[in-house]
């Protein structure tokens, strides 16, 4: 398996496909890089090189007990977009890798990146304090933490659930789906979990997003549970000056995989792809 190895010795590992401008798709907390398998199989059928990694702590990356902030997290990041040699590239971050993508755009500049996308992203400042009154109130983070601590698989069981906007009587997912979500988070180490999920509640990416000037497509379902399309998506495009918000009507956080369909296509259309891909499975030949 391709790995790179961060400033710090931790072992970070990414997958490379395709050819043609390079997509780098950042996973959100508390999965990994294969979270992205509709959007990393459809761009690279549509002429993208694709690149996915695990954020340290996560999927088969190394788990270090330090290293669980944003801007050793951009550094990884920074480490992998050379070491590959990316340019021109766009930079799409889920969740809490929205965060990944400001900050390292703030730390490295944009020399190698065209554009960003940040979808259903933890930016600007998820946190409620005193500088930022329209945010989360801290308690609810506090109690997530202890139930994290108290049973990490029930309190991960019942977040999937909110996560794709699952009820009773709404499966916008199937319970096969659940347990590759639950098989994706158990792979992270229970302190990269609590260290990770401390860092993007808490870190305020409000000044990082002032410097950014190229073009960002923010991505943001309106029934999303888990990050307040009012905290967060009509928020970074106050801020973002160069930047335009898609809406998805009664998405939950997961659109990734409940709007998978529309998500490719909206990123298709403004990375600016053929409509037609040069490769699919039908097009295959018979064995």
């Amino acid at each position: 398996m391709p790995f790179i190895t961060a400033q710090d010795s931790t072992e970070i590992y990414y997958r490379d496909w395709g050819t043609g401008i390079p997509v780098v798709l950042i996973h959100g907390w508390p999965l990994n890089g294969d979270m992205w398998e509709k959007q990393a199989t459809f761009l690279v059928e549509h002429n993208f090189r694709v690149v996915t990694y695990d954020r340290r702590g996560f999927g088969r990356s190394g788990q270090p007990w330090h290293g669980y902030d944003y801007d050793t997290f951009a550094t990884d990041l920074h480490d992998l977009m050379n070491r590959l040699n990316l340019r021109e590239a766009v930079l799409v971050g889920f969740s809490m890798g929205g965060g990944e993508v400001v900050r390292y755009l703030n730390l490295y500049g944009d020399s190698r990146v065209n554009k960003a996308v940040l979808v259903s992203s933890v930016t600007p400042c998820l946190q409620k304090t005193h500088g930022n009154p329209e945010g989360v109130d801290a308690k609810v983070f506090g109690e997530m933490d202890a139930a994290i601590r108290k049973d990490r698989p029930a309190f991960l069981k019942d977040f999937a659930q909110k996560f794709y906007g699952r009820t009773a009587v709404k499966h916008t997912v199937s319970e096969a789906l659940l347990e590759w979500h639950q098989a994706m988070a158990f792979a992270g180490s229970l302190w990269s979990t609590l260290a990770a999920a401390n860092a993007w509640s808490m870190t305020d990416f409000r000044e990082d997003m002032k410097q950014i000037t190229i073009p960002v497509r923010v991505i943001h379902g309106t029934s999303d549970a888990t990050v307040p399309i009012d905290v967060a998506g009509r928020r970074s495009v106050k801020i973002l000056s160069n930047a335009t918000l898609t809406e998805y009507e009664g998405e939950p956080h997961g659109l990734f995989i409940t709007a998978a369909d529309r998500l490719n296509q909206e990123l298709l259309e403004f990375l600016g792809g053929e409509t037609d891909p040069h490769l699919t499975t039908k097009g295959m030949p018979s064995s």
